[in-house]
């Protein structure tokens, strides 16, 4: 066993606990308290594990799982940025991609370029398996506001316009059976 090679991964290892420190919008089913990014990375892993027979499309589950578990690692370093934030894409995308490369930098090269590789493929959404996983991760912080009553969306007076045109293209392209049920909660909620 290569001790160097150990000691770079349990230091990424280490650094990456620190995504539980990253409190997002979404709440717990229960309302007890807000989510952290790692339990939002785990629980996407489930839905993946779950759902797969309504992607759009052939994709290779483990490699979705994957993506999910490693896609907002980069929060440690630049935090998460809800619908209602109001932050720049370019902005966003640019920070992201700086911790992406110092995070996944501290691991021993393969597995670095690896896993960078795999968070940018995530980014791109091009692929079958990077497209269900992006729909992924806007179906389940959608159900989080359908099964709160309107969770953050109440809170930040989201719209109609803002939920639809946030989540609606990227379900759609990676999951359109998922998105068929979303507009028709979508709808319910914002009727009452």
């Amino acid at each position: 066993m290569e001790l160097a090679r150990l000691e770079k991964q349990l230091g990424f290892l280490r650094e990456i606990d620190r995504l539980k420190t990253v409190v997002r919008q979404s709440p717990l089913l229960d309302r007890s308290r807000r989510e952290n990014s790692a339990e939002h990375s785990w629980h996407l892993a489930m839905y993946a594990l779950l759902l797969s027979e309504y992607a759009n499309g052939t994709v290779d589950s483990n490699r979705v799982i994957r993506m999910l578990l490693l896609h907002d690692i980069v929060e440690i370093d630049v935090g998460d940025f809800p619908i209602h934030g109001g932050s720049s894409a370019a902005v966003q995308a640019e920070q992201e991609v700086k911790a992406a490369e110092r995070l996944f930098g501290m691991l021993p090269e393969n597995q670095g370029d690896q896993f960078l590789a795999l968070w940018q493929e995530f980014e791109r959404a091009e692929t079958e398996d990077a497209k269900f996983a992006k729909a992924l991760d806007r179906f389940q912080p959608l159900l989080i506001n359908i099964f709160t009553g309107g969770g953050t969306w109440t809170e930040n007076g989201v719209s109609l316009e803002q939920v639809l045109s946030r989540y609606g293209p990227v379900i759609q392209k990676g999951a359109p059976q998922l998105w068929t049920a979303c507009e028709q909660w979508v709808a319910r909620h914002f009727a009452r």
